[in-house]
């Protein structure tokens, strides 16, 4: 079955969040997925604020910037997310946008080279071991978590460019592509990823692939979803996006399921008027639409 969830955007004030996760977990969304966007909300304390409110709801950070994280200190947070609430946290990391990194000082040379150094210690730290690396911007001695997860937890990775979706196969547990990627894009990033499990001897592991996909319903929904995309620069013949009722809704989801995606995450436009009723669409009406 394909996973549904739908994301919290970053544009609402972070006083919004109780309120549409507490309903997220009432009305049985599967997934509610927050974004660590600079310089809006931070990721680890609105996803622990979150699993706190919530009782049963899968909450997903989608995209921690590696460059403003010692590694250690990402594996602690995970860690300590894992322990508190087994299973319903969901972790993902990426280079980050650029321009913002510079804003910060925190631009890499080499964004892949940091992404996967990063990558390989997280998995390892939050697996349990003692990790000392001296890697290009990755250096560990004799680290290891006091208290790592009980078990096996995932690591995913957002990934745009093909050499990063092909490094997500070589060292994450799962990859995030972006609302503006196609069907056509989800098959193209299955065979990259598959490309990179196969030079990193990874064949015989499961690979989760979540990707975003821009909806609204209601009225004025098209020009809504026309006008994130044109502000996103997605060429408007790109076959993504989707406005109309559930039913529309749930036929463009089965398209990207059909391509290999596991978890399609709903995204509202950045002026949706009714997040909760956004949740509330999702869950009761596009849900049982969706095999």
């Amino acid at each position: 079955m394909t996973t549904l969830g739908a994301v919290f955007r970053p544009q609402l004030a972070p006083e919004r969040l109780r309120a549409v996760a507490e309903l997220a977990d009432e009305v049985g969304l599967e997934e509610l997925w927050l974004w660590e966007d600079c310089f809006r909300e931070g990721g680890i304390s609105t996803a622990a604020a979150a699993l706190a409110w919530t009782e049963r709801v899968r909450v997903g950070v989608g995209l921690l910037p590696v460059p403003l994280r010692n590694v250690a200190m990402t594996a602690m947070e995970a860690a300590s997310l894992h322990r508190m609430f087994p299973g319903r946290a969901i972790l993902g990391v990426g280079h980050g946008v650029q321009d913002w990194m510079g804003q910060v000082g925190a631009r890499a040379e080499s964004p892949l080279t940091l992404l996967r150094e990063h990558l390989v210690a997280l998995r390892a730290l939050l697996g349990g071991e003692r990790v000392t690396t001296e890697g290009r911007y990755v250096r560990l001695d004799d680290v290891a978590l006091d208290w790592p997860p009980r078990g096996p937890v995932e690591v995913l990775a957002g990934a745009t460019g093909p050499r990063t979706v092909r490094l997500t196969g070589e060292a994450a547990d799962g990859t995030i592509l972006t609302a503006d990627t196609s069907p056509e894009g989800v098959r193209r990033a299955r065979r990259l990823i598959d490309e990179g499990r196969a030079a990193a001897g990874r064949t015989g592991e499961s690979h989760k692939v979540v990707v975003y996909l821009l909806a609204a319903t209601g009225a004025g929904a098209g020009e809504r979803v026309r006008a994130d995309l044109v502000a996103e620069g997605v060429d408007g013949e790109a076959e993504v996006g989707v406005a109309g009722d559930a039913g529309a809704v749930a036929k463009a989801v089965q398209r990207l399921a059909e391509a290999g995606a596991d978890s399609v995450i709903l995204q509202p436009t950045s002026d949706e008027p009714d997040p909760e009723g956004f949740v509330r669409f999702v869950a009761e009406e596009v849900r049982p639409l969706v095999p």
